[in-house]
């Protein structure tokens, strides 16, 4: 039975994260992941065109904690990049997270932030309290709107209506009274300048981290002695579903080249909230700076078979987790961490963060 430290199931952020901590504070640790390759849903690599592409789909790193970006700096220099979407409403585009001129250009109308105020109070519908998805939108911004932009995506992206989520998965995304088009607002936004798997490679390069891909943990379990065990996968899994299963909703990535324009599409994602089967498109050079005379895109088809994305906020599904969390809690040598194990709708930052507070506890550490 081979023997080590430190077992970590997963070369994913939370994997790699805690793998790198435990190596430098000493320990030997093997790193297995079934599938062939490290960076986990971060994967990104070079497509047949030569386009650098994230084969399950984009990653935009975002963050306002600075300890975040310090620990990552480490391993990788930074291209800044501030991530915008349109949304394709009835024919056109329009800037999502709604702002002003979502409201002007969809309205016809002049309105300054002032009036996009007085008109977003006019529109609402109060809901108090606000428990779901739905009421989030329709409390913010009203009818029309839910209905313009966010139903329909989040019935494709989630296989349930709005009103069957919980108000977090929303409550995710702002509404701007001004014309700031950014999708996300927080004050460090950057991609890894050589991208993400050259990241995993120099984070996971350290002479206590062996790492073993194409092995499954199911698999092996029995056959390594670890020490301790940091778990990355779905908890749900681990445990041998006997409790049932987590639902967790999957994708289909469809990848496209075209070798003879430049740019698909104005800004790196558009959302069809309405139209199609998949719920966006989005073009990698936008985000990634290369220069290069084609150009590659990717549509998400949302699926419920499949590799797990995301796990599905509801009431009754965190019921049924915190079943699970409690016998986690009995694995006095494992620790369970990340989106998957800790059924979380993590951003990376928060996985990243997650990890590093997992590996200082593991090492017996206060923050």
């Amino acid at each position: 039975m081979a023997k080590v430290d430190v077992l970590v199931v997963g070369a994913g952020f939370a994997g790699a994260v805690v793998a790198e901590r435990l190596a430098h504070a000493g320990r030997q640790v093997l790193v297995i992941d079934r599938r062939e390759h490290i960076a986990g849903n971060a994967y990104d690599e070079f497509d047949a065109h030569g386009v650098l592409i994230h084969r399950y789909g984009p990653h935009l790193f975002h963050t306002n904690a600075e300890r975040i970006v310090d620990y990552l700096s480490r391993f990788t220099e930074w291209h800044p990049y501030e991530h915008r979407v349109r949304a394709w409403v009835e024919g056109r585009l329009y800037p999502i997270p709604i702002n002003r001129d979502t409201i002007n250009q969809l309205y016809g109308l002049n309105l300054d932030e002032e009036g996009v105020k007085a008109f977003f109070e006019r529109v609402r519908e109060p809901r108090e309290p606000v428990r779901t998805s739905e009421d989030v939108v329709l409390n913010t911004v009203g009818r029309d709107l839910y209905e313009k932009f966010f139903r329909g995506y989040t019935r494709k992206q989630w296989g349930v209506d709005a009103s069957e989520l919980a108000a977090s998965v929303t409550a995710r995304i702002p509404v701007r009274t001004n014309s700031d088009d950014r999708y996300f607002s927080d004050r460090f936004q950057a991609m890894p300048k050589a991208g993400y798997t050259a990241m995993f490679r120099n984070l996971l390069d350290h002479p206590r981290i062996r790492v073993e891909l194409g092995t499954d943990f199911a698999a092996v379990r029995g056959q390594i002695s670890a020490r301790h065990t940091v778990y990355t996968g779905p908890i749900d899994a681990y445990f041998g579903y006997c409790y049932g299963r987590l639902p967790y909703r999957s994708l289909r990535f469809e990848h496209e080249h075209f070798a003879d324009i430049e740019r698909y599409q104005p800004v790196a994602t558009v959302n069809y909230p309405n139209d199609h089967a998949y719920t966006r498109i989005t073009e990698f050079k936008h985000a990634t700076g290369q220069r290069h005379p084609g150009t590659s895109i990717v549509r998400e088809y949302p699926q419920a078979e499949g590799d797990p994305y995301y796990p599905v906020p509801r009431p009754d599904n965190e019921a049924l987790y915190k079943r699970y969390a409690e016998l986690a809690k009995r694995e006095t040598t494992v620790t369970f961490v990340g989106r998957l194990a800790q059924y979380r709708y993590y951003n990376m930052d928060q996985v990243v963060g997650a990890a590093l507070t997992a590996a200082r506890t593991i090492l017996g550490e206060s923050e």
